[in-house]
């Protein structure tokens, strides 16, 4: 199973977002584990990623995270402001899937 991680500055305010996504996937019939988790936790759950969203908040760090998550092959993307503020799970879900397909 695929496991897609959304990093946010504290976990919290990705959660919503992290349910919306669940119930899209489900309603979809595809098998994902989505999980919210501070990006101070990026280095612990990097190895068993194989997709990262970042929420808008800790999108600045891009380029660092990105490069750091090369090593292991897991492509990390910033999660479209509007869509976040929207919580659209279904549009962010077809986001990370496509992240997975590319990797």
């Amino acid at each position: 199973m695929k496991k897609i991680f959304l990093c946010c500055a504290a976990g919290m305010s990705t959660s919503m977002l992290v349910e919306r996504m669940k119930q899209s996937a489900s309603s979809r019939d595809i098998e994902v584990e989505i999980t919210a988790v501070p990006v101070s936790e990026f280095e612990q759950i990097v190895g068993e990623a194989d997709a990262i969203l970042l929420g808008p908040q800790v999108k600045f760090q891009l380029q660092s995270l990105s490069a750091a998550a090369a090593p292991h092959g897991v492509p990390v993307a910033a999660i479209d402001m509007m869509q976040y503020g929207a919580m659209q799970g279904d549009k962010v879900l077809d986001h990370a899937l496509s992240l997975l397909k590319n990797a």
